[in-house]
């Protein structure tokens, strides 16, 4: 825990967390002065309800004791980017026929508006850029936990690549 935001001074209540050391010539001054000491690579803010009970304070670290086998978890993080791409693998379009007089139309996304009115609806799926997008996993639950390596066993998919960071919040 970084830092404790309380509704009497900051006007809502939330944590903040912090993960991955960072140097101290690698941060800005400003957000060195907010960190007071303790500097991270990435920091992370969760708001509290207002029927959440808070005995958090500074300094207090999270591992994986707080969870217990069998929880239900959600899992948020970026999927995997794949670039720019088609409509066919983007979208799911079949493409035209492979025969019957077409020469270059298989992975096309064919008409994208009428010839009266000339313009393209909004929306229109087409080509473009896939994936990096924020996933969130619900109702996953914990199969095992190693306190000792610091290691939690989930059944079921996490979007994102390998190393990437995993929001996970029980429910």
């Amino acid at each position: 825990m970084t830092r404790i935001f309380s509704k009497a001074k900051d006007g809502y209540d939330s944590v903040q967390v912090g993960f991955g050391a960072q140097k101290k010539e690698r941060v800005t001054k400003s957000r060195a002065g907010a960190m007071k000491g303790a500097f991270y690579k990435t920091l992370k803010e969760f708001r509290l309800k207002p029927n959440d009970k808070n005995d958090a304070k500074e300094g207090d670290v999270i591992d994986v004791s707080v969870f217990a086998p069998g929880d239900k978890l959600q899992i948020s993080s970026i999927s995997k980017g794949k670039g720019f791409q088609g409509v066919v693998k983007r979208h799911g379009f079949h493409g035209g026929p492979r025969t019957h007089g077409q020469k270059h139309s298989e992975r096309e996304a064919g008409s994208i508006g009428g010839g009266l009115r000339t313009h393209v609806p909004k929306g229109m799926r087409m080509a473009g850029r896939m994936g990096s997008d924020r996933i969130t996993q619900k109702n996953l639950k914990i199969v095992a936990i190693d306190k000792e390596n610091n290691i939690m066993l989930v059944k079921g998919a996490i979007a994102g690549k390998r190393g990437s960071l995993v929001e996970i919040v029980s429910r």
